[in-house]
C-alpha cells in the first residue's frame, strides 16, 4: 500500500465530499499519521471508510466522521478541551494538534495506556490522559471550551452540559442503536444551547453512560 496515496485519497474521496471544507481540518487530518493509531491487524485499512475496531467493543469513527467532527468543535490554540474515551487516542490528538490544553479520561487502564503511547510517538505533549469515570466528565477542571464524547449515550447527562463554557462546544451521539445522531451543541448562555445534527451513525455506548429507563408492564 502506498501510504501518502491512501491519506490523499482518504481526504479527497471521503472526508471533503463529506462537507468537510475547512482548509486547516483537511490540511491536519493529512498530516497526522492515522496509520500510527491502528492496530497492526488493521494497518491496511488504516484510511478506509470503516469503523477500525480497536478491542472491547471499542472503534475508531469513520475517517469522514471524524472531519465532520473535528469542523464542528474546531478548537483555537486557546481553549481548553476535554475529551471523554480516550481509545486510540486519535480524535485526542486531532484536537490537541488545534488546542491549547487537553485533557482525556478513559474507564479502562488499557486504553489509557494506548492512547498514552500513540500520543508520545506522534510527538504531542500538551495532553493529560487520565484513568477515570468518562460518563461523569471532569466538573473539577470546568468549565471547558471544547467537550467531546466519543462514544454514544441514550441521554446526555445535564451535568456533562453544565461543565461546558458559554460559548463551548460539545460533540455527542445520542441515541438507541441501529440509528444514532451526532450532535454539536453550542452552549449560548447560562441556560441556553444551541444544538445542530451533523450525521447519523450506530456506535457503541461509552461506559457507564445513563440508559434511558424502560417501561414495564
Amino acid at each position: 500500500m502506498n501510504i501518502e496515496n491512501a491519506r490523499f485519497n482518504m481526504i479527497e474521496q471521503q472526508i471533503r465530499p463529506w462537507k468537510v471544507l475547512d482548509q486547516q481540518v483537511l490540511d491536519l487530518m493529512a498530516t497526522l499519521p492515522r496509520e500510527k493509531f491502528v492496530p497492526d491487524a488493521y494497518q491496511g485499512l488504516a484510511f478506509a471508510d470503516i469503523a477500525i475496531p480497536l478491542g472491547k467493543d471499542r472503534f475508531m469513527l469513520h475517517p469522514r466522521e471524524e472531519g465532520r467532527l473535528l469542523q464542528a468543535v474546531k478548537p483555537s490554540f486557546s481553549d481548553k478541551v476535554l475529551v471523554l474515551g480516550a481509545n486510540s487516542g486519535y480524535i485526542t490528538a486531532l484536537l490537541a494538534s488545534m488546542a491549547g490544553e487537553v485533557t482525556a479520561i478513559d474507564s479502562d487502564e488499557d486504553f489509557v495506556s494506548l492512547a498514552s503511547e500513540n500520543l508520545a510517538s506522534s510527538n504531542i505533549k500538551n495532553v493529560n490522559i487520565k484513568l477515570g469515570d468518562a460518563s461523569m466528565g471532569l466538573e473539577t477542571e470546568a468549565p471547558y471550551d471544547v467537550i467531546v464524547i466519543t462514544g454514544s449515550m441514550q441521554i446526555l447527562p445535564e451535568s456533562i452540559k453544565q461543565q461546558l463554557a458559554i460559548g463551548g462546544r460539545l460533540f455527542c451521539i445520542i441515541g438507541i442503536a441501529p440509528t444514532m445522531e451526532a450532535l454539536v451543541i453550542t452552549r449560548t448562555g447560562e441556560s441556553k444551547w444551541d444544538e445542530d445534527d451533523l450525521f447519523e451513525t450506530n456506535v457503541p455506548a461509552l461506559a457507564n453512560s445513563p440508559v434511558v429507563e424502560q417501561f414495564q408492564f
